[in-house]
């Protein structure tokens, strides 16, 4: 069976060049209303990207928002677009083949994956995740995500001498694995959780 591809970036038609005043008035550029809208949909999810509220927060009129994007789903897309690429980038380079490194590598994944996550990449993690469930749009592109990240430790695994069976089900197994971790608090179930860890790596990797 072929490899399931990444999901070409959605394409935000709204999204403007120009960067010029408008009447004299303060205008934002683009990028600029994609990080206040991912931090807002950090601390309040999907609901709390209305446009009227953006604009407060960014101290402009909703004049300068219509100026870069078309309308609020232009924007949406936008933001899913960052979020892809910005993990996409972080995929290639945790999970990058070196060969005759791939079991080295497979660890670091597992330590880098599984340590303590920024709080606020975490949020914004779990509110893409929670936007999915509700948007087919979100949905895909943290369905294409997903099998990025399956696919490029898969090949790690492959790369280390294991068969396609076992390497989709280790590579599966690796990630269901991590971000549980990212979510439990697990401190107390063992006298030295850093060796736990590793004996969970080991198992993945080794078998």
């Amino acid at each position: 069976m072929e490899n399931q591809a990444v999901k070409p970036p959605i394409k935000s038609q709204g999204l403007r060049a120009s960067r010029k005043a408008v009447s004299g008035r303060t205008q934002l550029d683009p990028e600029r209303w994609i990080d206040v809208a991912t931090d807002v949909l950090a601390k309040e999810g999907i609901a709390g990207l209305r446009v009227e509220v953006l604009a407060k927060r960014c101290g402009v009129t909703k004049g300068s928002f219509y100026w870069h994007f078309r309308d609020r789903q232009a924007l949406l897309d936008a933001v899913l677009e960052r979020w892809r690429e910005g993990r996409i980038r972080d995929i290639e380079k945790t999970t990058a083949v070196q060969a005759g490194q791939e079991l080295e590598q497979l660890h670091y994944a597992i330590e880098l994956y599984g340590a303590n996550r920024n709080q606020k990449g975490m949020s914004i993690e779990l509110a893409v995740r929670d936007w999915a469930r509700h948007d087919s749009r979100a949905a895909a592109v943290v369905e294409a995500v997903d099998l990025y990240r399956l696919e490029c430790t898969r090949r790690l695994f492959v790369a280390s001498g294991m068969t396609e069976a076992s390497a989709k089900s280790r590579s599966l197994l690796l990630y269901a694995c991590v971000f549980g971790l990212s979510l439990m608090h697990y401190d107390h179930f063992d006298a030295d959780p850093a060796d736990l860890k590793r004996r969970i790596a080991q198992h993945i990797v080794a078998g």
